[in-house]
């Protein structure tokens, strides 16, 4: 049986936490801010956990993490 392959994207987009939560980026952080107030750019800064009805997916998507 061949070794399953962790999607590359991601791995690029999630860590897995000691304590086995996911952490993502913020979206909304990448362009077109001269229209966002200061309050939201400041508030998106950081990282944040990904949703517990999106961690199976994320789990899949990166078998050995």
């Amino acid at each position: 049986m061949p070794k399953m392959k962790t999607k590359s994207g991601a791995a690029k987009r999630f860590k897995i936490r000691a304590g086995g939560s996911i952490k993502r980026s913020q979206a909304f952080k990448r362009h077109i801010l001269t229209s966002k107030t200061t309050k939201t750019k400041r508030q998106l800064r950081g990282t944040a956990e990904v949703h517990s009805t999106n961690t199976a997916s994320v789990r899949a998507m990166m078998p050995y993490a």
